[in-house]
């Protein structure tokens, strides 16, 4: 029985995951919903820079934001 060492641990060859098949997500359609929305130039840029600096992709930054209002129920102060 020839054992696979994985970092500093070792695993047996009944669990290679390397031949296992890949196969969507069946709840991302649950977790994410596609829509188009129009950003002002200034923010658009300010994530695409963000983005580079981090390497995630401005989308995810954004949606990363977003959750982080939800979370901590910010609340955008309107006056007119």
């Amino acid at each position: 029985m020839k054992v696979k060492n994985i970092g500093d641990k070792t695993m047996e060859p009944e669990y290679d995951l390397s031949k296992m098949k890949k196969r969507p997500n069946p709840f991302a359609k649950q977790l994410k919903k596609q829509v188009t929305i129009s950003l002002g130039i200034d923010v658009i840029e300010y994530f695409e820079n963000m983005a580079q600096e981090s390497g995630i992709s401005s989308q995810e930054l954004i949606n990363l934001y977003l959750q982080y209002c939800v979370v901590s129920q910010r609340k955008l102060s309107i006056s007119n």
